[in-house]
Protein backbone atom coordinates (compact mmCIF):
# COMPACT_ATOMS: atom_id res chain seq x y z
CA UNK A 1 0.00 0.00 0.00
CA UNK A 2 1.28 3.25 -0.84
CA UNK A 3 1.30 6.08 1.49
CA UNK A 4 1.08 9.62 0.42
CA UNK A 5 2.45 12.42 2.59
CA UNK A 6 -0.56 14.86 3.44
CA UNK A 7 0.03 18.62 4.39
CA UNK A 8 -0.96 19.40 8.24
CA UNK A 9 -4.15 21.82 7.77
CA UNK A 10 -2.18 24.39 10.27
CA UNK A 11 0.67 24.63 8.33
CA UNK A 12 -0.96 24.78 4.69
CA UNK A 13 -2.55 28.00 6.65
CA UNK A 14 0.30 29.26 8.51
CA UNK A 15 2.38 29.21 4.62
CA UNK A 16 -0.84 30.97 3.53
CA UNK A 17 -1.18 33.45 5.77
CA UNK A 18 2.80 35.09 6.03
CA UNK A 19 3.58 33.81 2.28
CA UNK A 20 0.71 36.09 0.84
CA UNK A 21 2.47 39.10 -1.15
CA UNK A 22 3.65 41.31 0.64
CA UNK A 23 2.99 40.28 4.39
CA UNK A 24 6.05 38.86 4.71
CA UNK A 25 8.02 41.96 4.16
CA UNK A 26 5.47 43.94 6.52
CA UNK A 27 6.17 41.42 8.65
CA UNK A 28 10.18 42.03 8.20
CA UNK A 29 9.30 45.69 8.87
CA UNK A 30 7.78 45.58 11.58
CA UNK A 31 9.75 43.36 13.31
CA UNK A 32 12.86 46.10 13.66
CA UNK A 33 9.94 48.44 15.14
CA UNK A 34 6.79 50.08 15.37
CA UNK A 35 5.83 52.09 12.43
CA UNK A 36 3.17 54.09 10.32
CA UNK A 37 1.42 53.64 7.15
CA UNK A 38 3.44 55.72 5.42
CA UNK A 39 7.05 54.40 6.96
CA UNK A 40 5.64 50.67 5.79
CA UNK A 41 4.79 51.62 2.63
CA UNK A 42 8.22 53.88 1.80
CA UNK A 43 10.16 50.84 3.14
CA UNK A 44 8.11 48.41 0.97
CA UNK A 45 8.99 49.30 -2.67
CA UNK A 46 5.97 48.60 -5.08
CA UNK A 47 2.92 48.01 -3.33
CA UNK A 48 -0.01 50.54 -3.22
CA UNK A 49 -1.55 52.03 -0.55
CA UNK A 50 -4.51 49.71 -0.95
CA UNK A 51 -2.60 46.74 -0.81
CA UNK A 52 -0.86 47.93 2.01
CA UNK A 53 -4.02 48.52 4.04
CA UNK A 54 -5.50 45.46 2.72
CA UNK A 55 -2.81 43.22 4.28
CA UNK A 56 -2.73 45.26 7.21
CA UNK A 57 -6.07 44.54 7.95
CA UNK A 58 -5.39 40.71 7.27
CA UNK A 59 -2.75 40.42 9.93
CA UNK A 60 -4.16 42.43 12.15
CA UNK A 61 -7.56 40.34 11.69
CA UNK A 62 -4.87 37.00 12.39
CA UNK A 63 -3.71 38.89 15.45
CA UNK A 64 -0.27 39.51 14.32
CA UNK A 65 -0.08 42.76 14.36
CA UNK A 66 -2.20 45.61 16.64
CA UNK A 67 -3.26 49.13 14.95
CA UNK A 68 -3.07 52.22 17.65
CA UNK A 69 -4.73 55.08 16.97
CA UNK A 70 -3.07 58.02 18.50
CA UNK A 71 -5.21 61.05 19.29
CA UNK A 72 -2.96 63.65 18.07
CA UNK A 73 -3.48 66.68 15.80
CA UNK A 74 -3.31 65.14 13.21
CA UNK A 75 -4.20 61.62 14.43
CA UNK A 76 -1.72 59.33 14.18
CA UNK A 77 -1.67 55.32 13.52
CA UNK A 78 0.95 52.84 14.16
CA UNK A 79 1.42 49.11 13.42
CA UNK A 80 3.30 47.27 15.52
CA UNK A 81 3.70 43.37 15.94
CA UNK A 82 1.53 41.28 19.10
CA UNK A 83 3.05 39.03 20.80
CA UNK A 84 1.90 36.04 18.09
CA UNK A 85 3.50 38.53 15.38
CA UNK A 86 6.86 39.00 17.25
CA UNK A 87 7.14 34.68 17.34
CA UNK A 88 7.61 34.89 13.49
CA UNK A 89 11.45 36.65 14.25
CA UNK A 90 12.88 33.04 13.91
CA UNK A 91 10.85 32.34 10.79
CA UNK A 92 11.85 35.78 9.03
CA UNK A 93 15.13 35.43 10.06
CA UNK A 94 15.45 31.73 8.33
CA UNK A 95 13.71 32.91 5.27
CA UNK A 96 16.00 35.70 4.64
CA UNK A 97 19.10 33.83 5.04
CA UNK A 98 17.86 30.80 2.50
CA UNK A 99 17.12 33.87 -0.05
CA UNK A 100 20.76 35.11 0.47
CA UNK A 101 22.03 32.31 0.07
CA UNK A 102 19.65 30.66 -2.70
CA UNK A 103 18.02 33.14 -4.89
CA UNK A 104 19.66 35.97 -7.54
CA UNK A 105 17.88 38.89 -8.10
CA UNK A 106 16.13 39.09 -11.44
CA UNK A 107 17.55 41.93 -13.35
CA UNK A 108 20.14 44.78 -12.37
CA UNK A 109 17.07 46.83 -11.33
CA UNK A 110 15.98 44.99 -8.35
CA UNK A 111 19.66 45.61 -7.11
CA UNK A 112 18.28 49.14 -6.44
CA UNK A 113 15.59 48.21 -4.51
CA UNK A 114 17.22 45.45 -2.18
CA UNK A 115 20.03 48.00 -1.36
CA UNK A 116 17.32 50.60 -1.15
CA UNK A 117 15.56 48.31 1.70
CA UNK A 118 18.67 47.55 3.14
CA UNK A 119 19.69 50.96 4.04
CA UNK A 120 16.35 51.84 4.96
CA UNK A 121 16.90 48.88 7.35
CA UNK A 122 20.33 49.67 8.34
CA UNK A 123 19.82 53.04 9.38
CA UNK A 124 17.03 51.75 11.49
CA UNK A 125 14.21 53.38 10.00
CA UNK A 126 12.54 49.90 9.25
Amino acid sequence: MNHRPLVCAQFHRAVELIGRRWSGAIIFLLLKSTARFADLRAGIPGITDRMLSERLHELENEGICSRTVVPETPVRVEYALTAKGQALAQVIDSIGVWAHDWTELADANDTKIVDRVAMHVAVGNG
